[in-house]
């Protein structure tokens, strides 16, 4: 395969890089060779823009993280790392929900609540993730990857239905026909709140059969101790239901607490085969597979319990356990030709994603008086919601990009996708029937459940894109186009058996199919300065696909006829921007301006509560992303980022059905804070003879507050505090081994990153409920620990 050298701005790839880049941000984490050699900066190959070019050659924005750091600075998961890129917000939802909604939220687009993510949602995300070539999100650990790539602003054009916001590539490492080599990385640690350890180990290795053929494998595990007590748990009977210590119709219950309940079990493994069958030609053959085992949330209440007992740190009041599981698997096959005018790349891939969780939903039936009104105040009240969720898809993808010497490069490809995704929701409130039994005689309640709830869903896109360059001298001109055509379809089966199938309401099934196709369109403009200066101006659109909503608008069920269906939002990005850098450092400034139409919002019908998609008129955003890293010595490097995100919606929501908005216009969007500040300092040097080196790393995050939901309630709108992380590690490196003491964390914040209010889910003794199921959504608390890693 073709190899090519980068350095400083290539003229003729500074402007050909046609897709997603343009801050030219290095993440150093801890960067290990920065300034080693004077006159250039470490740098790191993207490939973003469908061709390999460093950031600094892009004319997009674009931030890239090594591998090999990810490694070093003990980050494994993505709400961690995306917290040290400036632009980019999450919600932290801990492992429990990390595979349900992504969380990842890029110049300030996300108008869904940060208390969603305990059942898949309709709507896509407003950021693509992909693995390799593959659109999913996983969420898989982050291990053995050569990169990550994230690309602010939509990407339209080569990413695709789902890059609103921006997209996060995942990069693994390829096999090398190098020769043997293994890496072994193990830790342990301790976190503030638990009684117990952390542990973790993964080995990587490498097995060159042939010059021509590599096998790459790798496994591993992570055992975290929980963190939070659950304090108000029911004890259950041999049947799963609230014991009844003085009889079914005695007015007690028994208690007990659980502490470190959510705990983390995760296994992963991963293998590669590469082959050349010449030296024009490669293939790759990768199969990842990951199932991890939840406890509980890593989520604490905050207020009293309804015995008005005060919950301290670390403490959650729900009456059950809520453990949840997941398995995701991925399999793709990339093939590469260099056909000489252009190469050709083929990429075949299939996942699965299934998961299952237990959630509280007491605290829900009492705000809204259910457990009275519709339970006559039963004793030992459960509230008990089953959920499973399903992501599944077959995507084939055909590239040719130029690899011709002019004034003109370009890029054309096809792709396909066909996608299944499920959602269902059992609830029971447990021991119900057996108390009615003895209440008013057998026969009359049926069943513990009260709810059942399915939703199918198929998606088919069809796609074609190209962008094109003209170099002319130092003035670079970029078009692009995506065409795309889609179709989606939604079926719905619902019931509320708890007095017999059908004996309530009639039991509904329901279908709806929509079709939607549209062409997208990007302009760029990119001017040389000098050798290492460059300006630049991007017009881009993104798109997200529509769907119907499965919602009955007719009988029994029937709600407002405007939910039938929800349309397609689409962004319009203005970008300006200016980078450059000397032999000591480089820097980005950049300002963004983006108009969101038919903006989509994950909510529910107003009369029977289908999840449901509606769509608002308008909302926007805009602010400025600085970036700068450099060298302070050969020794010490730094890196800083600062972040202003205004984003807003510009009009009200109404959904189909109300009379009044449920969101004004003026309203932050929620989730993304206003300011976001970053800064890492490293510093490598010899001790001694050389044989040995010194290494550390402090980094500080902060984020302004941000807010819960956009909306105009009390039970969900709320200001979430600002708050700052800080983190750091020191070791000693030698040729073939690395031992690191780390601390994340350090001053033990209590970052919140979403909630539920009382108002939504809180105490209420007068229908017999005494724990309490708001909650706060937290950062890791500090964690101390030690880390061995060798490689040979």
């Amino acid at each position: 395969m073709k190899e090519q050298s980068h350095k400083g701005f290539s003229k003729k790839s500074l402007a050909t890089a046609v897709a997603a880049v343009s801050t030219g941000y290095v993440l150093t984490l801890p960067q290990i060779a920065t300034a080693q050699d004077a006159e250039m900066m470490e740098e790191i190959i993207v490939t973003a823009t469908s061709r390999e070019t460093t950031i600094q050659d892009v004319p997009y924005n674009i931030s890239a993280v090594s591998g090999e750091d990810v490694t070093r600075a003990q980050i494994t998961e993505q709400a961690e790392l995306m917290r040290n890129i400036p632009g980019v917000a999450v919600v932290d939802r801990g492992n429990r929900n990390s595979g349900v909604i992504n969380g990842i939220m890029i110049r300030g687009l996300n108008v869904d609540s940060a208390a969603l993510g305990d059942y898949s949602v309709a709507a896509a995300p407003t950021v693509s993730t992909y693995v390799n070539s593959t659109p999913v999100y996983a969420n898989f650990l982050l291990k053995d990857l050569e990169r990550v790539e994230v690309l602010r602003g939509p990407q339209g054009t080569l990413y695709g239905s789902g890059s609103l916001g921006g997209t996060v590539r995942y990069i693994t490492r390829k096999p090398s026909t190098e020769g043997f080599s293994a890496d072994i990385n193990s830790g342990i640690s301790s976190t503030a709140g638990s009684d117990g350890l952390n542990y973790s180990s993964d080995v990587v290795a490498n097995f060159a059969i042939s010059d021509n053929f590599a096998i790459r494998a790798s496994g591993g595990f992570v055992d975290n101790a929980g963190i939070v007590d659950y304090v108000n748990v029911y004890r259950l009977d041999g049947n799963g239901i609230p014991a009844a210590p003085n009889g079914v119709l005695a007015a007690d219950a028994s208690y007990k607490s659980v502490e470190d309940a959510d705990t983390v079990e995760i296994t992963y493994g991963k293998v590669a085969a590469l082959w050349r069958p010449t030296e024009s030609s490669e293939v790759v053959l990768t199969h990842m597979t990951q199932q991890d085992d939840i406890g509980g949330r890593r989520q604490q209440t905050v207020g009293q319990d309804g015995w008005g007992q005060t919950y301290d740190d670390y403490e959650n009041g729900s009456i059950q356990l809520e453990p949840s599981s997941r398995e995701a698997s991925l399999t793709s096959l990339e093939a590469e030709v260099d056909l000489g005018f252009a190469t050709l790349t083929s990429s075949t891939s299939d996942y699965d994603h299934t998961g299952d969780s237990i959630s509280e939903n007491t605290g829900f039936y009492a705000q809204n008086g259910w457990i009275a009104d519709y339970y006559y105040n039963y004793n030992r009240p459960m509230a008990q919601a089953v959920r499973q969720y399903e992501d599944s898809a077959f995507i084939q993808e055909l590239r040719l990009v130029s690899n011709t010497e002019g004034n003109i490069d370009w890029i054309v490809g096809a792709f396909y996708m066909d996608q299944e995704t499920a959602g269902a929701q059992q609830s029971y409130v447990r021991g119900f029937q057996q108390w009615a039994d003895a209440a008013w005689g057998p026969g009359i309640v049926a069943s513990d459940q009260d709810w059942d709830y399915a939703r199918d869903d198929s998606f088919t896109e069809l796609a074609f894109y190209g962008e094109v360059t003209w170099h002319l001298d130092a003035l670079h001109l970029t078009l692009g186009a995506r065409q795309f055509d889609n179709e989606y379809e939604s079926s719905v089966y619902m019931d509320f058996p708890a007095y017999g199938p059908g004996a309530i309401f009639p039991i509904l099934r329901d279908a709806n199919v929509t079709e939607d196709d549209g062409v997208l369109f990007k302009v760029n403009a990119s001017y040389d300065i000098s050798e290492d200066t460059m300006a630049y101006a991007t017009i881009s659109e993104g798109y997200r696909r529509g769907g119907s909503n499965a919602v009955p608008t007719s009988g029994f069920f029937g709600e407002d006829p405007g939910w039938t269906v929800y349309e397609s939002d689409t962004v319009l990005n203005y970008e300006l921007g200016i980078k450059g850098s000397t032999d000591a450092f480089r820097y980005t400034v950049a300002a963004f301006a983006v108009d969101w139409d038919n903006v989509q919002v994950n909510t529910a019908s107003r009369w029977w509560g289908f999840y449901a998609v509606g769509n608002a008129e308008a909302a926007s955003t805009s602010g400025v992303e600085l970036e700068l890293q450099g060298d302070l010595s050969e020794q010490l490097s730094y890196t800083v980022g600062y972040a202003y995100v205004n984003a807003e919606l510009d009009s009200d929501f109404t959904p189909p059905g109300y009379s009044a908005p449920i969101a004004s216009a003026g309203t932050r969007l929620p989730g993304t804070p206003e300011s976001t500040f970053t800064a890492a300092l490293d510093y490598r040097a010899p001790i001694g003879a050389g044989d040995v080196e010194f290494v550390s790393r402090l980094a500080a995050y902060y984020q302004s507050d941000a807010t819960n939901a956009a909306s105009d309630s009390a039970r969900f709108a709320a200001e979430l505090d600002s708050f700052s992380l800080l983190d750091g590690h020191v070791g000693l490196a030698g040729d073939w081994w690395t031992a690191t003491l780390f601390a994340k964390n350090l001053a033990n914040e209590e970052g919140t990153t979403g909630l539920f209010k009382e108002e939504y889910m809180g105490t209420d003794p007068a229908q017999q409920y005494f724990g309490n199921g708001s909650k706060q959504f937290l950062t890791m608390p500090r964690t101390l620990g030690a880390n061995v890693r060798i490689t040979f």
